[in-house]
């Protein structure tokens, strides 16, 4: 076949099959996989295991349960209910689907509402489905995410319907947004609101009038965060740093979490083809584009990278303009040559990560059974500390395929009814803290505990800042995890290894 013939097939596929066949080769892994190689995924299923034990024969001995009107609970409302169906491995991987079909379908749906068609949003929410906070296992961040993309495309096909069904809408969308992830709740708002300010620019409204329709739509946000603080519900916690040395950084590590290198390429590419687009005059800004582009640059650059003690906010602001600007760009292709071009480039860039998440997943089925048996080793209702035979960095840039192990041992907490420290259990973000007598010992957040640490303390040379949780871990542990590269076993005098595996090795602790 000469080459203008295979060039003319390729033009003639429908861009839609095209679409629908990626979207399969994307959620493959979360089809396959039984528990994601996503760094927070297995903590995240240690807590649904607390919760679908609440109140039963059966619950935990170490841990228990605490609601609040706070946000950011999307997965513990729903999964454990799902769970009365399934088991609960089956409820979080549908949970995850779910999140991932909410972003390409949100995507999809909020281009349709602004042009009336889609053709960009389906493939830049495939480009960026495994981006770095979703292969990290921000499944709640996914999950919200997904539904603002929904609430946005309903509020802008709603924008010239009747002020009381725009409110009704924008009130139920809150509510919904409000219980699934406080930061997703924030990227909606941040839309709705630029688009009304460009709105009110176009059909040079009076202030007093444009003052009235914004208090409106913030009035639900007001009411609801003041009902939490009536109640004693809080959002995370209190840190909050700027990180701007990271700032450039993320935007070349945003497009892969397992891979700088491929990430790096891919936002080149990506960069490039929209200059070439650019320049050539085949990019226009569709409704208030050119306003939510400034607008979300600006929150980029001012947006702190951790907030209310939540990491990497800033990162997650690039991820929701990714998703939400292609619908509202045109783009013309002056010759069918560049719009194979360009559908070649976004199916390679999918492609690419794709493959890369599945090298790292599937390998990781071995190790994680491996994980699960050794808690059969574990006596029930033990103490299990977490640590590295390196330098325990979080997260490892060096090697960021390591990552998915750190929180593994977690799940020791459902199937050796066992405490480990790192179990996320922050305040107003998830509704299980440790019981009074083991709260001292809790560290919501954090890595594995570097080996010197650990041998420094068990040698009695440890510095006085030690935090409390680890200052006496010989005594107060029954177990470790020694997570990364092999090493001999650091302290023989005191640790017994129980079973090893090629991240990680289990240690008794010798009283």
């Amino acid at each position: 076949m000469k080459a203008s013939h295979s060039v003319l097939l390729l033009h003639r596929v429908n861009p839609r099959i095209v679409l629908a066949v990626l979207c399969l080769a994307a959620l493959s892994p979360s089809l396959v996989v039984e528990i994601p190689a996503m760094a927070d995924y297995p903590n995240h299923l240690a807590r649904m295991f607390i919760l679908s034990r609440e109140a039963g024969p059966h619950a935990s001995p170490f841990y228990e349960v605490d609601w609040e009107l706070y946000p950011n609970l999307a997965m513990d409302l729903l999964v454990p209910q799902i769970a009365k169906a399934m088991s609960v491995e089956h409820a979080m991987r549908l949970f995850l689907l779910v999140s991932q079909l909410l972003i390409i379908t949100g995507a999809m749906a909020l281009e349709r509402s602004v042009k009336g068609q889609t053709s960009l949003g389906g493939f830049a929410a495939l480009a960026f489905l495994y981006s770095l906070p979703f292969a990290w296992g921000f499944v709640n961040f996914e999950f919200g995410l997904g539904l603002a993309l929904w609430c946005i495309a309903a509020a802008l096909a709603l924008q010239e319907k009747r002020w009381s069904l725009r409110l009704a809408v924008h009130t139920a969308s809150t509510l919904v947004l409000f219980m699934a992830h406080f930061f997703a709740l924030g990227v909606y708002g941040f839309t709705i609101g630029v688009h009304e300010l460009w709105r009110a620019r176009s059909r040079a409204d009076a202030l007093p009038e444009l003052g009235g329709r914004l208090l409106l739509l913030g009035a639900p946000t007001l009411l609801l965060l003041a009902l939490m603080v009536s109640s004693g519900g809080s959002i995370g916690g209190k840190g909050t740093d700027w990180l701007f040395a990271y700032k450039p950084l993320w935007l070349f590590r945003i497009m892969s979490g397992f891979s700088q290198t491929l990430s790096a390429i891919c936002v080149v590419s990506l960069v490039a083809g929209i200059y070439l687009l650019a320049r050539n005059g085949a990019l226009r800004f569709a409704a208030s584009g050119p306003w939510l582009a400034v607008g979300f640059v600006l929150l980029y650059i001012l947006m702190p990278s951790r907030l209310f003690d939540t990491s990497f906010v800033d990162l997650r602001i690039i991820v929701a303009a990714a998703l939400i600007m292609p619908a509202f760009l045109n783009v013309k292709f002056s010759a069918r040559e560049w719009r194979l071009a360009f559908a070649i480039g976004a199916v390679l860039i999918t492609l690419s990560n794709i493959a890369l998440v599945l090298a790292v997943w599937l390998p990781y089925r071995a190790v994680y059974a491996d994980m699960i048996e050794s808690f059969g080793r574990i006596k029930k209702g033990s103490t299990v500390l977490i640590g590295h035979s390196g330098a325990g960095n979080d997260p490892p840039f060096n090697d960021l395929t390591e990552y998915p192990i750190y929180n593994a041992p977690v799940l020791a907490v459902h199937f050796a009814d066992a405490f480990v420290p790192n179990l996320f259990t922050a305040p107003g973000k998830q509704p299980v803290k440790p019981r009074p007598n083991y709260a001292a010992l809790d560290i919501p957040y954090g890595g594995p505990v570097p080996v010197a640490i650990l041998s420094s303390i068990a040698e009695g040379t440890a510095p006085a800042a030690t935090p409390r949780f680890i200052r006496d871990w010989p005594r107060e542990f029954d177990y470790l995890y020694l997570l990364g590269p092999r090493i001999s076993n650091p302290l023989p005098k005191l640790l017994e290894e129980i079973q090893s595996s090629q991240r990680f090795v289990l240690y008794r602790v010798r009283k």
